[in-house]
């Protein structure tokens, strides 16, 4: 299933999860964020990435989890994502940023569960040294309409 060789993996809370190489475009230390007014609970707001204005999702709210504080090891993956027909550019924050590695053997499907839930946000389920690794479909998992809609969006704009 698997057609890329190289992930960079990342931690949030306790899990590991991996990023297809080819769509990281640079990790960057944390940084000031510009804040957006109404913006999507998972919306941090904007960074300056080389004079150019890049968004930034907290990874954390947005799988659901609880924020949490920066550390020396928090960073922001600078990414590529295809998203309403155009590529751009997106942040990602994460707890912290492993390495850029191959995964061991080829990805498995997502499960199945018998009951919905997000798995097409994920492409696949690979292995690192014994451990399971989630592969991010990071054009569904940052897609705008989601984060849009998804969030805090008032009940009158979801209708």
């Amino acid at each position: 299933m698997s057609i890329t060789s190289q992930y960079v993996t990342l931690g949030v809370a306790e899990d590991l999860f991996a990023v297809p190489v080819e769509q990281v475009q640079e990790i960057l230390e944390p940084q000031s964020i510009a804040r957006m007014p109404h913006a999507p609970a998972d919306f941090l707001g904007i960074i300056d990435v080389r004079g150019e204005g890049v968004p930034v999702i907290d990874l954390r709210t947005r799988l659901g989890l609880p924020v949490a504080r920066d550390t020396e090891n928090t960073r922001i993956i600078v990414l590529e994502v295809h998203l309403r027909g155009t590529m751009r550019k997106l942040g990602l924050k994460a707890d912290r940023v492993f390495e850029v590695t191959s995964l061991d053997g080829e990805l498995e499907s997502p499960p199945e569960i018998g009951a919905r839930w997000r798995a097409e946000t994920v492409r696949g389920v690979g292995r690192r040294s014994g451990a399971f690794v989630t592969v991010f479909d990071l054009d569904r998992l940052l897609s705008m309409d989601d984060i849009a809609v998804d969030r805090q969006a008032p009940a009158e704009l979801v209708a």
